[in-house]
């Protein structure tokens, strides 16, 4: 994943219309209340942090999870005996994808619905491979080793199979879809223009979100939807400050409003700070403009380093020593509370 400043048009206002339309479209309740930045709040479980934080551990346990390895393979069964174990029907999408070098990639997109049966949805996305070079990382000789990602990938997971073991408590009025991508964070390395490779690089762009691209297109053609999304990444670092990512607000602007006003009212304006940041390009960008369904991502930002991502983007730093459970909490029950105030 990278950052990338520029704006796209495309749909900009028939998803603002149709997501304004479509917010509190079960009960109402994510409708503001008294006061301009007061929204009724419904009751919602709350969100376990160490529980989150246990599976990024298990996750960071199999290894670098990097497409194609034991480890990759292993992690992803974990993954699908997790979400059935908290009651969701998992399905998987496997394909292969070329990448940079011009290798094809096996990819494994991961499924899982809750409330199967009914048509009015929502989606949370996350990436679950590990990036195989550590290309930002300050030690040269580490930029062919993988990340763990602990951060840049099972945080988002973790995050989502917690909401998925707590959406088991209370009955649910709308459908909730989690997807796993596979293939995000294998774009071009930073060290690949200096090597010879036996094909010729195009946009670098081109080898990020590989997985959610494919899963998009094969999601419209079929005609899935879902009235919005939101995109997990990194959303455990210590440090992390959640702005309001280009994108997002670009093709989602009442959502990034609820979901940032929610937050506030929650106790976690520290995490979730309302001003708009650069556009990154991310899983929620082919949900948007591939897909048609209005998609956020919760992104940091960090206005100083070597990377606007954090410290441990793209290192071997990227364990889960890196990540502080409080950053877990607020994205968590935010989300959680979205959930339940439409529910």
């Amino acid at each position: 994943m990278r950052s990338r400043f520029y704006v796209a048009h495309t749909l900009l206002i028939i998803s603002a219309v149709v997501l304004m339309m479509s917010l509190g479209s079960c009960t109402g309740r994510t409708k503001k209340g008294k006061g301009s930045d007061t929204i009724a709040l419904a009751p919602a479980p709350k969100f376990v942090a160490d529980s989150a934080m246990s599976y990024i551990i298990a996750q960071c346990n199999f290894g670098p999870r990097v497409p194609g390895s034991a480890a990759h393979k292993a992690c992803g069964d974990w993954i699908i005996s997790k979400f059935q174990e908290f009651g969701a029907e998992v399905r998987e999408q496997r394909t292969e994808l070329r990448g940079y070098d011009g290798e094809l990639m096996p990819c494994r997109n991961i499924s899982a619905s809750m409330n199967a049966d009914l048509t009015d949805r929502i989606l949370f996305t996350a990436h679950w491979d590990s990036r195989a070079w550590a290309d930002n990382d300050r030690v040269a000789a580490n930029h062919h080793k993988p990340v763990m990602a602990a951060n840049d990938g099972a945080s988002g997971v973790a995050v989502m199979l917690e909401i998925a073991r707590l959406l088991m408590t209370k009955g649910l009025a709308c459908g909730v879809d989690f997807v796993c991508f596979d293939l995000e964070d294998q774009g071009t390395p930073q060290w690949a223009e200096d090597e010879t490779i036996d094909v010729e690089l195009s946009d670098e762009g081109d080898y990020w979100c590989l997985g959610s691209r494919y899963w998009a297109e094969t999601a419209y053609a079929t005609g899935y939807t879902a009235r919005y999304a939101i995109n997990l990444d990194m959303v455990g670092g210590r440090g992390a400050r959640f702005e309001m990512e280009g994108f997002s607000v670009h093709y989602a602007t009442p959502l990034v409003n609820m979901v940032w006003h929610l937050a506030d009212q929650l106790g976690y304006g520290e995490f979730f700070i309302q001003h708009k940041s650069g556009y990154v390009t991310d899983d929620h960008v082919p949900l948007n403009q591939l897909a048609r369904i209005p998609a956020i991502d919760i992104v940091p930002h960090h206005s100083n380093g070597r990377s606007n991502f954090g410290p441990t983007w793209h290192t071997i730093n990227d364990t889960p020593e890196a990540i502080d459970p409080a950053v877990l909490k607020a994205v968590g029950q935010t989300l959680l509370q979205l959930i339940y105030n439409d529910n």
